[in-house]
């Protein structure tokens, strides 16, 4: 037997759904999402008590109402580990130690950090590479104000981790009594981290200018090639001329060849003249 669902459910209500996350968050909800949309949407109408997801859609998401960011909350999707695709990090090693020798600060962005992982796997890289205390700075958002939460508080349960006892020793520090079970982030990892709320579709970014890279992993596949392009456009005003960005191993963007082309494995820099015109923007300011 089926069994018959709590709230009516139509195909106008998806198409609202649609239309609404790709307004506010750029994301592409393709025909197949739509028992994900159902079950991740229920819990934000028994949240509110709405009587359906027409009600919910007319009466609960209206002008600025701060339901808007339990409805994007609702239908991020946030899927990350601590060192994934562990050959971004070998490359972000051998690039640290190269901007190291310039004696200038060095500032990486993670632009959708999740619950924490990638920004502090970035972090551990630094630590790896360039010893204690040094001038680097990193900035992770994100648009789900709750794994931006969990990510602040840096604690993490200690058998879904897959890291070394080595990483674990220097990197974490281990529960005890009601903690136990779980490992938190030291100091010393967390302090190179400042983590905020940006949503890629904002007009302002609150970014450092020429960041040395951007990791921006498994991200533009919740995005239609016409969004894609336009974040890639902004990325591309924020990266210093030599800098690096880092996309996940599914992501091409072949589509923005006008600012990007691909160096290596899943690695992009800025085009040839795109670049050129931002060192003459550096050297006229």
């Amino acid at each position: 037997m089926v069994r018959p669902r709590e709230f009516c459910f139509t195909e106008r209500d998806f198409e609202q759904v649609r239309n609404l996350i790709h307004e506010r968050a750029g994301i592409s909800l393709s025909d197949n999402k739509r028992e994900l949309v159902y079950s991740r949407l229920t819990r934000r109408l028994r949240a509110t008590g709405a009587k359906s997801f027409e009600d919910y859609l007319k009466n609960f998401l209206t002008g600025g109402t701060s339901e808007w960011e339990g409805f994007i909350n609702a239908l991020t999707t946030n899927l990350t580990s601590f060192f994934r695709e562990n050959h971004h990090f070998e490359l972000l090693a051998q690039q640290l130690r190269g901007l190291a020798a310039r004696g200038s600060p060095i500032r990486l962005w993670c632009s959708a950090c999740s619950t924490g992982e990638e920004p502090y796997s970035m972090a551990m890289t630094v630590l790896e590479t360039l010893g204690p205390n040094p001038p680097v700075l990193i900035q992770a958002t994100d648009i789900d104000t709750h794994v931006l939460a969990q990510a602040e508080q840096g604690t993490y349960a200690a058998e879904n981790l897959t890291l070394s006892e080595i990483r674990l020793h220097r990197f974490f520090h281990k529960g005890v009594g009601k903690h136990s079970g779980s490992v938190r982030i030291r100091p010393e990892v967390r302090r190179l981290v400042t983590f905020f709320q940006l949503n890629l579709l904002d007009t302002h970014w609150p970014l450092y200018s020429s960041l040395n890279a951007i990791f921006c992993r498994n991200v533009m596949i919740y995005f239609d090639k016409n969004t894609q392009y336009k974040v890639l456009k902004k990325m591309s005003q924020y990266l210093d001329p030599e800098g690096l960005l880092y996309a996940g191993h599914s992501e091409i963007f072949y589509h923005a060849r006008d600012f990007f082309h691909l160096r290596g494995k899943t690695v992009y820099q800025l085009s040839p003249s795109k670049a050129t015109g931002m060192v003459n923007q550096v050297e006229q300011r």
